[in-house]
């Protein structure tokens, strides 16, 4: 993890100096890279400039890339078909989604935030598990259906891709808002 970290220094223009003002840089591993504390404690995680997520293809599909693969715990109900045909894909860009929302809103780990400081639930994962409307444990929601693959999604991205973002918690209304 030490080596992850020490990464986007390397992403900056100006890093002679530092100057991480106005950038966030990703970095991302393939399947066949083992990350310390991955698959047993997390699926990513961010600081104030970096984020890193793994593909879970093929070390945890069933804890960071659910609901397109059977999740390990909870009810067992049939996985989704991935938009993009990639169950460590798309798995990658629903944990992206997730950390760039907690990077914005809680850089420094003192921000936004529910829950203890130790463990805190940022804007997504206070909504874990909650991609559409009607979610519950072991459904992620009502979601769009692609009719020509079968691949269920709530985002359009560009040149028509297809994603699944998850939801994010609105501390006005205190609960879970969705896409769709």
């Amino acid at each position: 993890m030490q080596q992850i970290k020490q990464l986007p220094s390397k992403g900056t223009s100006d890093h002679q100096n530092n100057q991480f003002n106005n950038i966030i840089n990703v970095v991302l591993t393939s399947s066949d890279v083992a990350v310390e504390g991955f698959c047993s404690s997390r699926c990513g995680t961010h600081e104030l400039n970096y984020i890193w997520i793994g593909n879970s293809e093929t070390q945890c599909p069933g804890q960071c890339a659910w609901p397109f693969h059977q999740p390990v715990y909870g009810p067992q109900g049939p996985p989704l078909v991935a938009p993009n045909n990639d169950v460590g894909l798309d798995g990658m860009v629903m944990n992206l989604a997730t950390l760039l929302a907690g990077t914005v809103t809680n850089p420094f780990g003192n921000g936004y935030y529910q829950g203890p400081a130790s463990a805190p639930l940022e804007a997504a994962s206070a909504c874990t598990g909650i991609y559409g409307k009607g979610a519950y444990p072991g459904f992620a929601g009502n979601l769009l259906l692609d009719t020509a693959s079968g691949a269920s999604y709530n985002s359009n991205g560009v040149n028509g891709r297809k994603d699944l973002v998850p939801a994010l918690f609105d501390p006005i209304s205190n609960s879970c808002s969705t896409l769709v």
